[in-house]
């Protein structure tokens, strides 16, 4: 008969049962499997010198031959000495200097050209120090190197101040494009030419161009004269809507400039509006009525400007300020414009080439 010896106690063999007798070696291999996950897991963070980052297996201060107290003239002057001796144009083969060759100076020249830019800098210096100091946070280290090695050199504010100047400038240019087209095409305009051109004549600036017309050709005088008149409508014309005369505090760039001011206008208006319309029940005025018929027809001030007069005073007769009354007259020019869109030629055969399918379109000079 065996026994299983254990100490202060012996049991027989039979008697022991199988688990228990596993139980030992099950837990010498936990313990054993344990010990390697761990180790395997905190390899790469068990060293704070990572292959890839800053100076790689070797330490920046070693490399330029300074304390981790150093100084940074310190370090500029270390880095200057070693640099003197290991610069690829300046290297010469010295008997001090036992196996250096031009290749092994060139890459010793590169690692210190590398622990200078890493200690130079307060914030990566400060990086590198926390990684000498914390090698377990691997994943961290890596973040912070490549972070800093990625991000963009120029100030960010700089970009969108540049960003915003050049929406600005060209906002500015194609408003101003768009207004002198509009200047040009009034000039061609017989209604507008024939004030354009009594106005010259009443103020003397067309007879100006007829006394010297001996002197000057017939393109240089009609260049003059379409001048005048191009003058005339810019000054007695109000154009208003999307060609109208551009203001330069209407761009991009002085509208966020002037941002808080304008949000401050805005917020002393809607509260004396709550008081003198919500709380103390005042009357509209001319100016109210017109601003509330904009709001109601959902139109920029721009384009409400652009509205003629006999419009506006339409508004006002019909009182579309009051909001039961503009329902009304939304439904009218809705059934206004079926009518017309059911009566126009043009609608009908645009409606007759739906229903016969789109085959083939003709257009007619009608």
């Amino acid at each position: 008969m065996f026994f299983l010896s254990i100490p202060r106690l012996s049991i027989p063999y039979h008697v022991v049962p199988v688990h228990c007798l596993l139980a030992p070696c099950l837990l010498r291999m936990g313990t054993f499997i344990n010990v390697v996950f761990l180790f395997g897991v905190c390899i790469p963070s068990a060293t704070a010198l990572i292959e890839g980052l800053y100076c790689g297996t070797k330490i920046c201060y070693d490399v330029l031959g300074v304390t981790r107290e150093a100084t940074k003239s310190e370090i500029a002057r270390a880095y200057r000495q070693l640099a003197r001796r290991y610069h690829p144009d300046r290297f010469r083969v010295d008997p001090s200097l036992e196996g250096e060759t031009r290749e092994s100076a060139q890459q010793k020249f590169l690692l210190l050209a590398t622990a200078y830019e890493t200690l130079k800098d307060e914030e990566t210096r400060r990086d590198y120090d926390n990684m000498l100091d914390h090698p377990e946070e691997y994943y961290r280290h890596y973040y912070a190197y490549y972070r800093r090695r990625l991000a963009p050199k120029v100030d960010i504010r700089i970009v969108i101040l540049v960003t915003v100047c050049a929406i600005s400038v060209f906002q500015y240019y194609s408003w101003w494009s768009s207004y002198t087209e509009a200047i040009n095409y009034l000039s061609t305009v017989p209604k507008y030419r024939l004030q354009a051109t009594e106005l010259a004549k009443q103020q003397g600036l067309l007879n100006k161009t007829k006394k010297g017309r001996n002197k000057r050709s017939k393109e240089e005088l009609r260049e003059e004269e379409e001048e005048i008149i191009r003058d005339i409508i810019k000054n007695k014309i109000d154009i208003k809507g999307g060609y109208q005369k551009p203001n330069v505090l209407d761009i991009l760039l002085c509208q966020i400039v002037l941002f808080p001011y304008y949000a401050c206008v805005y917020a002393v208006w809607y509260c004396t509006w709550v008081y003198r319309f919500n709380i103390c029940r005042e009357e509209y005025g001319h100016a109210e009525k017109l601003y509330i018929i904009r709001k109601h027809m959902k139109m920029s001030q721009a384009q409400f400007d652009s509205l003629e007069d006999h419009q506006r005073n339409t508004f006002l007769e019909r009182q579309l300020w009051i909001k039961e009354n503009y329902q009304v007259y939304k439904e009218e020019q809705e059934e206004e414009m079926k009518v017309k869109m059911a009566t126009d030629p043009r609608w009908k055969r645009y409606r007759r080439w739906m229903r016969n399918g789109p085959s083939r379109m003709t257009f007619t000079e009608d």
